[in-house]
């Protein structure tokens, strides 16, 4: 501790600094302010970008690229090898770094925008999936940010004027030693005055009952004397200040979550008093709460889904990261707190705003400018490549969660590798690990509760394979339960073949895969002939009925003009979204128009262009499942989505894939009989110019990448 501050200590009332430099009639605190601890726009609110930064800060390929273990890692790391080398029994034996900026995985980019934001104290915004570590790196930012002086922040009363209070900063721990001092002097000032009212009251009692005689008169007297001291005792207690934020404890940058506050609990609030006349009132400082972003000055304010704030809110949250202070008032305009104001609090805050893609919304043009402006913009990875290293870091954060959950036995060697396995298949994209690491740090101790209900020592596979089953998602026992349901009463069909009706594919949810049947039927019209389609479709998936429309009439030898095409998604409740029905709906159409039954042991999926080449979808793996679920034998796929196949182990035997690249290797497969299908695809073929022999040639010259699968 300085001089300057140490010498201040001799006592506590020998001024205080009003926030505009000026001094006061009050008694007044001699705690010095220093220039960067001025409030009303006193301090300067640049930064020098090299402050705080350390000759031994570390770099961003330092964190998080290395994982500690008490064992060796492989001199020759095999490719498989899903631990990436790591010599390791359990858990136990690889060491959880104490930093969390340490701990993040993945998210490089992400991770390199904080570390400068933090250098400079800029604002950032992430904007990404749940889970993906955006809370976890606004956490290691207040690690990250350099060290400054801390505040504490006092609020005075007013002598002119009640509902102005006054504010004070003052370095941090000081603010406990000043609101002490004002109460020791409070409780002196009551003793002597408690003293002399008894004296008063022994002296009216006994001149009334010594000298004039009337007891009665002297108790009354004595009563109005009692209250007015009482009464006038609450002026002395009025002049203890409120201790508004006190980082006498904090011993690193503050960090504050304020995701889904309300505006009193962001903004501060004063609370109401329903005596607010008599002496009975309570003083207005003393019911001034502060704020997020008043605690969070000289820290973080993290706020995830920043789009949730009322406009109002944003406004103000926009003014304070503007002038770095904003007063506190009621927020409730009914209440007696709405008539107080304060004098400008300090809000000298980094803030993290985080949320999905829809954040950006209906969040407020001028906040995001203020942010872009004077900050940065960071979209949070979904995945990461797979490789040996990472497979290192995933190992790492199953030691972190048993180590963070502090109730789990450790996981053994071949239950991490089940782990990660899980993180492969739910990333939806081959050679990807998925980094939305809270539903895997879930299934993490999913499978801890089980071996510890069942007393083991270590968590094994076994435990990891029953902790899937058991954490399935809402939409994946929905899903299961409607499977078990339509073979209860033979809704689905999955052998034989039916002219017009395909089994089709889709995902409820995010990881959920599910059997829909698609019906097509051709009848007479009343009018001009048109395609309709019932089952609740959305936007996209009547825009892809429309293109499927498109090639069955540019396919079809009839004359579709006084006919209507009828599609039906049987039993879609919910509601139809997305064209990766595209395929299904094709297949139907066709069938029912040429009379050719389709194989129902045959589930498929693919979206599909106008000239009938078939597109990618998402979801692949999870339909796949559930075809497998339902009993079908063989599922059709787009060749480009073969890639982001990882079906579990107890499904690969059941089913076969089959890859296709146009829709008349759709039709070859799925429809039945050998003559009519065969100069049905040719005629196909011919109409849509993508012949399979021209597609094959294409590909032997040009062996580049597939189409990008989509996310």
């Amino acid at each position: 501790m300085s001089n300057d501050m140490d010498n201040d200590d001799r006592h506590p009332e020998q001024g205080a600094r009003d926030t505009d430099g000026s001094e006061d009639s009050e008694p007044e605190e001699s705690f010095p302010v220093s220039g960067d601890q001025e409030t009303n726009g006193q301090r300067e609110r640049g930064h020098n970008p090299d402050h705080g930064a350390g000759a031994d800060e570390p770099s961003i390929e330092d964190l998080g690229s290395t994982v500690e273990v008490t064992a060796d890692i492989a001199e020759d790391v095999d490719e498989d090898d899903l631990l990436g080398g790591l010599l390791v029994d359990s858990t136990d034996e690889i060491e959880v770094p104490d930093r969390l900026v340490d701990q993040v995985i993945g998210q490089e980019h992400a991770r390199d925008v904080v570390m400068k934001a933090a250098k400079q104290r800029r604002h950032v915004m992430m904007i990404g999936s749940p889970g993906t570590g955006k809370s976890m790196l606004a956490k290691a930012m207040a690690e990250l940010l350099p060290k400054e002086e801390l505040q504490d922040v006092l609020v005075y009363h007013n002598p002119d004027d009640g509902n102005r209070p006054k504010v004070r900063t003052v370095p941090a721990g000081k603010g406990e030693q000043i609101v002490e001092a004002h109460k020791e002097e409070a409780r002196k000032r009551n003793q002597m005055r408690s003293f002399l009212m008894w004296i008063i009251i022994a002296v009216v009692l006994g001149y009334a009952l010594l000298i004039v005689g009337n007891i009665l008169l002297g108790i009354l007297a004595a009563g109005i004397i009692y209250l007015a001291f009482r009464y006038g005792s609450r002026g002395g207690d009025a002049m203890v200040p409120n201790l508004l934020v006190n980082n006498a404890d904090t011993k690193t940058a503050p960090f504050e979550d304020s995701t889904g506050a309300h505006a009193g609990a962001l903004l501060g609030d004063v609370r109401h008093d329903p005596f607010q006349s008599g002496g009975m009132e309570t003083p207005s400082h003393d019911r001034v709460e502060p704020g997020a972003i008043h605690k969070a000055n000289k820290g973080v304010l993290f706020i995830d889904e920043i789009n949730t704030l009322d406009i109002r809110s944003q406004q103000h949250l926009m003014t304070a990261i503007q002038e770095g202070e904003f007063g506190i008032t009621g927020q409730s305009e009914r209440s007696s707190g709405a008539m107080v104001q304060t004098e400008p609090v300090p809000t000298d805050f980094v803030m993290i705003a985080a949320g999905n893609l829809d954040a950006m919304e209906n969040m407020h043009p001028a906040l995001r400018s203020r942010i872009k402006g004077y900050g940065y913009e960071v979209y949070m990875d979904d995945t990461i490549e797979d490789t040996p290293e990472m497979r290192r870091k995933y190992a790492r954060f199953v030691a972190q969660e048993v180590a963070k959950d502090g109730r789990l036995p450790a996981f053994d060697h071949e239950a991490i590798e089940e782990v990660i396995l899980e993180a492969r298949r739910r990333a939806g994209r081959k050679g990807h690990l998925t980094l939305e690491f809270r539903n895997l740090g879930g299934l993490v101790r999913v499978a801890g509760d089980i071996g510890r209900a069942e007393g083991a020592d270590r968590v094994t596979r076994e435990h990891v394979l029953q902790a899937k089953r058991r954490s399935r998602s809402i939409e994946q026992q929905i899903a299961d339960d409607y499977i078990q349901r339509r073979k209860d009463y033979e809704l689905s069909v999955n052998d034989g073949y039916v002219t017009g009706r395909v089994n089709g594919l889709a995902v409820m949810g995010e990881d959920s895969g599910i059997v829909m049947p698609v019906m097509a039927e051709v009848a007479p019209s009343q009018g001009p002939g048109q395609v309709i389609a019932t089952g609740k479709l959305q936007e996209i998936a009547e825009e892809s009925v429309q293109n499927v429309s498109a090639i069955i009439k540019k396919f079809s030898d009839e004359d579709l003009s006084e006919k209507d095409v009828h599609i039906q998604f049987v039993q879609a409740y919910e509601g139809v979204d997305g064209d990766s029905a595209s395929v299904t709906v094709a297949t139907a159409v066709i069938s029912a128009l040429e009379n050719v039954g389709v194989a129902q042991n045959i589930a498929m999926t693919g979206s599909l262009s106008v000239r009938g080449d078939v597109l990618p979808v998402g979801g692949v793996t999870h339909k796949i499942e559930a075809a497998a679920k339902a009993g079908m034998d063989t599922v059709i796929i787009p060749a480009a989505n073969m890639q982001d196949v990882m079906i579990e182990d107890e499904y690969k035997e059941m089913v076969e894939i089959i890859p296709v690249s146009h829709i008349s290797e759709v039709l070859d497969v799925a429809l039945e009989g050998e003559p009519e299908k065969d100069s049905l695809i040719d005629r196909l073929k011919s109409i849509t110019g993508s012949t399979l022999d021209k597609k094959k040639s294409q590909q032997s010259v040009n062996k580049g990448p597939s189409s990008p699968s989509p996310q």
